[in-house]
């Protein structure tokens, strides 16, 4: 079937949720509401949310049965040999702690492993994971390739990490690197994949300065696909097995099951260090829960383990991708500038192209999210100076790109709601040289994206 050009979703629809059209000026009411933060809208007020990708997705007939299976027991649960198997099955290391969500696995590993003085790289972080980095008094760095900060520019891995850059900086920073992280794929740079080969020559450059190596692991089926699509010699493989080899490269990870587990809560951190794992168990203990259940329910582990099989299948993946590059080919064809190439997991407008009169300290990005909401009642979210402007020591710059991220929402859309956003974003760009930016009128000192107050200027 690979000649027809239609998308076959590669399920059928087995249970809908009404949404609830809107009104502009229903929509500007909401928006005063919420300080022009689309994060502190009601959801029932938006018609197609794709403000992220994270827990959002529509479970499968498997998953919701599976749920029957949760066994609720503290400890040693078998739902819990469940999730681990399947689990260790893609990624098997030799320590598995569950989370109810991947920044718990974040704050976990950080508190043990970071402090004041030590230096954390990245390809890019992204935003808990910076923060969880910084609250510890460590710094993050992002070391991506330069084609990675280039939304125009047609890589076919912009979210590889830049060897060269990591090779001096781990020589120039030696006793102060307790890991190396690779985000696969990339989030803040717009979705974008790591290679394999990229993977090897990162754990030559870690094994050279005997600092471990740690995987991000969110869209790891995604980028999977990817090295599938783009690699050559990786054509003929199929995906858990490229999987698996991801993860021979690395010492651990962090999840978020949120995203590639296919379910709506839940998490895990993996590694193979023993006396790491103790430190991190411990503090599980504290922070999350038993070491079998950490956080979660035993249904959710079963969600898990059932989520894990389903997103390694090729059909599900060759939809997940096209469906992407669906919306961003129409866009694009629109004239509407964006990171290319298209990402696994969303679309991202480049707000700071469409909007060249409005500078990054006045927020381009939320302008351009703020319209699309008004306009059209979809929420997108904002990854540029808003999320990424604030300096630890409080002082702002811009962002290395200001995009508005349209992130969909695994299984639960149709091609019927894309033709709708295509439609919305065309008019909003169409009219670009209407917006205006904004400034912050109430803010936290960290993650500000989630809980800021805007005002137009």
């Amino acid at each position: 079937m690979n000649h027809w050009k239609t998308i076959v979703e590669p399920f059928r629809i087995h249970s809908v949720e009404p949404v609830r059209m809107t009104t502009v000026d229903e929509r500007d009411a909401a928006l005063r509401t919420a300080g022009n933060n689309l994060f502190n809208l009601h959801a029932a007020d938006v018609l197609i949310d794709l403000l992220t990708d994270s827990g959002t997705g529509a479970m499968s007939r498997d998953q919701w049965a599976a749920l029957q299976h949760g066994d609720e027991s503290y400890a040693g649960s078998p739902s819990w040999f469940v999730f681990l198997q399947a689990v260790q099955e893609l990624f098997p290391f030799r320590h598995v702690i569950p989370t109810h969500q991947g920044r718990a696995a974040e704050k976990i590993l950080f508190s043990v492993i970071g402090g004041p003085g030590k230096v954390i790289p990245n390809n890019t972080h992204f935003d808990t994971t910076r923060a969880n980095v910084e609250a510890t008094g460590a710094q993050a760095v992002d070391l991506v390739i330069p084609e990675g900060r280039d939304p125009s520019a047609l890589h076919p891995f912009k979210g590889n990490m830049d060897i060269g850059a990591l090779d001096a900086f781990l020589a120039a920073h030696a006793g102060s690197v307790p890991v190396v992280f690779v985000t696969i794929t990339n989030n803040s740079g717009g979705g974008q994949p790591v290679s394999l080969a990229n993977l090897h020559e990162v754990r030559a450059v870690c094994d050279r300065h005997g600092v471990p190596l740690f995987l991000d692991g969110c869209r790891f089926a995604e980028n999977a696909w990817f090295i599938k699509l783009r690699e050559p010699g990786q054509a003929d493989r199929s995906i858990p097995d490229i999987v698996r080899e991801i993860a021979s490269l690395a010492d651990g990870m962090t999840m978020s099951a949120k995203k590639d587990g296919l379910a709506n809560i839940g998490g895990w951190l993996a590694m193979n260090d023993d006396g790491l794992a103790e430190a991190c168990r411990n503090l599980l203990i504290l922070t999350e829960g038993f070491p079998t259940y950490g956080g979660l329910a035993g249904r959710d582990l079963e969600a898990i383990a059932q989520g894990l099989r389903e997103v390694v299948a090729e059909d599900y993946l060759r939809y997940r991708i096209r469906s992407t590059a669906y919306l961003g080919e129409a866009l694009h064809a629109a004239g509407v500038p964006l990171v290319r190439p298209f990402g696994g997991h969303a679309v991202y407008l480049d707000a700071r192209a469409l909007l060249p009169h409005i500078p990054p300290l006045q927020y381009p990005g939320q302008a351009l999210a703020v319209a699309l909401y008004r306009e059209g009642g979809i929420r997108g979210c904002e990854i540029g100076t808003v999320m990424f402007g604030l300096r630890p020591d409080g002082t702002e710059t811009p962002g290395p790109m200001d995009l508005v991220r349209l992130a969909i929402p695994r299984r639960t859309y149709t091609q019927s709601h894309m033709d709708y956003v295509i439609e919305v974003v065309t008019y909003v760009a169409a009219r670009a040289a209407d917006l205006r930016g904004y400034r912050i009128s109430q803010a936290p000192p960290a993650l500000r994206h989630f809980t800021a107050r805007f005002e137009s200027l």
